[in-house]
């Protein structure tokens, strides 16, 4: 994880998309790790199970998990990242689950970018060990 941080002023100027487009990389990497360190399986298998956890659907849902554990701040920089625009809606999305994984990713780009890698960590777990997330369901 990053050893630059910034203070919440500092990452306050940045745009909720910008924050979001460090964030997707984030969640994406923990994605990618929480996978791996459940099964030792083909690289395609585990792509297919990583899509279904990084899909718009899956973080809109993870949004109301982790929405009712945030601080205030934090809270504020989830609406932010909701609120955005210039989002470009995929054909596969819904947009309002779009805007809404776009607020998740908002926040955890915040979080890294103010060091906050233990707290991106909890809310992970928060999301990871809910019940939207059975192995039948990632097939892993």
């Amino acid at each position: 994880m990053s050893t630059e941080k910034l203070t919440e002023r500092e990452a306050n100027s940045y745009s909720p998309l910008t924050l979001a487009f460090l964030g997707d990389s984030v969640y994406d990497t923990l994605i990618r790790e929480y996978l791996l360190l459940r099964a030792n399986m083909p690289v395609a298998k585990l792509h297919s199970a990583k899509i279904k956890l990084v899909c718009a659907e899956f973080q809109s849902k993870a949004y109301d998990i982790v929405s009712e554990k945030l601080t205030e701040h934090e809270l504020a920089v989830l609406k932010r990242g909701r609120n955005a625009t210039g989002n470009t809606v995929p054909k596969h999305a819904d947009a309002a689950e779009y805007r809404r994984a776009t607020a998740l990713e908002c926040l955890f780009g915040y979080l890294y970018i103010t060091g906050e890698n233990e707290r991106i960590r909890e809310l992970f777990g928060f999301i990871i060990n809910s019940e939207l997330n059975n192995n039948e369901q990632i097939g892993v």
